[in-house]
């Protein structure tokens, strides 16, 4: 601990201290930007509103140990920067007790599932992490090594009970003999198993843009179950996950941008000491949360989420008005030299497609919610994007194309298609899309998506004539439509029995996106 950087032990004067919790009731799987700006603050406002400290976090980083290096020495604390486009606020956040790193230690996460203290895991590993096939089922092969060594008994609950739980203090368990996790479903599943030998009830509560995202997440755990231990030795754990978890559905809301080192210097300059740790995010925060758990949990209400039996309406409307219009603006923007969302749906060209696909395409297919006007939702979500403190990149939110088009543009597509109509801002919306990745593919800069190899090897398998760009003549318009087309001919991307007429508007599109 130096007297320069944050430290739960060594605050700043001046502003609100933070919640100094007394258990680890939750393990987080995937703890970057989002999760901080977003469940630990609810969790943080709730203790703050209840007086509960028994609900400390410990965090799980899933590809690196960056977030680990920049909270464990600052013993877990951290601040949020709201950046509104009037004023901006800090708060400190000390829900989170510690951050652990699979690679190095596994068996303390193992082990943390299983503490009796422990009643909640949450999850925000993005959509690709959650090891799926284009069906939808368990990839197996991404899982293999979890499953083997789930198989092994490596996950079991002899194996880590023993080590000890993670306690506020933040001690790490030595590894000893427990194979380090390589996938965050395999992770999830070898801890369930350890907490299997006792059978205390636990709730998996998962927060990523997925729907039916709860659902989602119990099927793939169960096949990676049933993978592992396919006969009577699995037994145990299936009667566990069907008497003693609960998998509910929940919808996030947060736009978090990228830290910025202008904005660490900027918060530097009000807390007095350096904050590797800090997180962004804007005003606006939404959690729905299906009100389904198998035993205790924080009073997140208290903090302002929304309890409810169905987050359907409530998912559906955020994937489809705001996600679906972030990825529409996100290529676009970056196709037409935006590096921020902000730019991007401030440009009245994108601006005009973002409305059609909002208020013609989107919103029609949609059953609003109790309580929510979805024109006014869907006004506030471009309100929000234009909000220039954010600084939400279009390369970013454009990552994951082949994982996030089907959930977000796929089920406006398929009931804009059975209503007989048909959606112009999603085939817009797809050109971008197809242009971003061939022009991405064809300059050698690719594109990063866990579909990235197919989608390259379809764009290659396009001979262009007219140059290597494919631009400026009609044979060059040609070839672009011949990859447009490959692409959206990739397994998966759009709904069965998408008719060949829509591809025709999509390719139709060419022009307004080529620039």
């Amino acid at each position: 601990m130096t007297e320069d950087r944050l430290h739960r032990d060594h605050l700043p004067g001046g502003i609100d201290a933070p919640v100094m919790p007394t258990a680890v009731g939750i393990v987080h799987l995937g703890i970057g930007a989002f999760h901080r700006a977003h469940q630990a603050v609810y969790t943080e406002r709730a203790a703050i509103a209840t007086g509960d400290t028994t609900w400390g976090i410990l965090g799980v980083t899933q590809r690196s140990a960056t977030v680990r290096d920049q909270l464990r020495p600052q013993g877990g604390v951290y601040s949020v920067l709201t950046a509104g486009e009037q004023e901006s606020s800090v708060e400190l956040i000390g829900s989170v007790v510690d951050v652990a790193y699979p690679a190095e230690e596994t068996e303390r996460v193992l082990a943390t599932i299983a503490a009796p203290t422990t009643h909640v895991v949450t999850l925000t590993i993005t959509e690709k992490g959650y090891a799926r096939r284009p069906d939808g089922s368990l990839d197996a092969d991404a899982v293999r090594g979890d499953l083997e060594a789930l198989a092994a008994g490596a996950g079991g609950a002899a194996g880590v009970v023993a080590g000890g739980a993670a306690g506020a203090e933040g001690g790490v368990v030595a590894e000893g003999e427990v194979q380090p996790a390589a996938s965050a479903i395999g992770l999830l599943v070898r801890g369930l198993a350890a907490r299997a030998a006792s059978g205390a009830p636990i709730t998996v509560l998962t927060c990523d843009n997925m729907v039916d995202n709860g659902r989602v997440l119990e099927r793939l755990v169960r096949e990676a179950a049933d993978a592992a231990l396919p006969g009577p030795e699995g037994d145990t754990l299936r009667a566990f996950l069907d008497q003693s978890v609960t998998f509910p559905c929940s919808m996030v809301d947060r736009i978090v941008p990228a830290t910025t080192p202008e904005q660490r210097d900027q918060v530097e300059q009000t807390l007095g000491v350096r904050d590797e740790g800090l997180v962004v995010g804007e005003p606006f925060a939404q959690w729905v949360i299906e009100d389904r758990f198998a035993g205790p949990r924080p009073a997140w209400e208290a903090a302002g989420a929304t309890l409810t039996k169905d987050v359907a309406p409530f998912e559906q409307a955020k994937l489809r008005l705001l996600n679906g219009t972030h990825s529409l603006v996100a290529y676009a923007g970056w196709l037409a030299g935006h590096s921020t969302i902000a730019g991007g749906v401030t440009d009245p060209e994108i601006a005009e497609r973002a409305r059609q696909y909002l208020f013609e395409d989107a919103l029609p297919t949609l059953t609003a919610p109790e309580g929510l006007d979805l024109r006014q939702y869907g006004e506030q979500i471009l309100a929000r994007f234009a909000n220039p403190h954010t600084g939400h990149t279009t390369a970013q939110v454009a990552m994951d194309g082949t994982q996030k088009i089907p959930f977000r543009w796929g089920g406006v597509l398929a009931d804009s298609l059975a209503a007989g109509r048909e959606p112009e801002g999603v085939a817009f919306g797809l050109a971008a899309w197809a242009e971003f990745v061939r022009r991405r593919t064809r300059s050698g800069e690719g594109v990063d998506d866990p579909r990235a190899a197919e989608l390259e090897a379809l764009v290659g398998a396009a001979e262009v004539p007219g140059g290597s760009d494919g631009l400026g003549d009609v044979e060059g318009l040609a070839g672009i439509e011949e990859d447009f087309r490959a692409l959206l001919a990739l397994p998966g991307l759009l709904p069965p029995g998408t008719p060949e007429s829509f591809v025709d508007a999509v390719a139709s599109e060419i022009d307004m996106v080529i620039g």
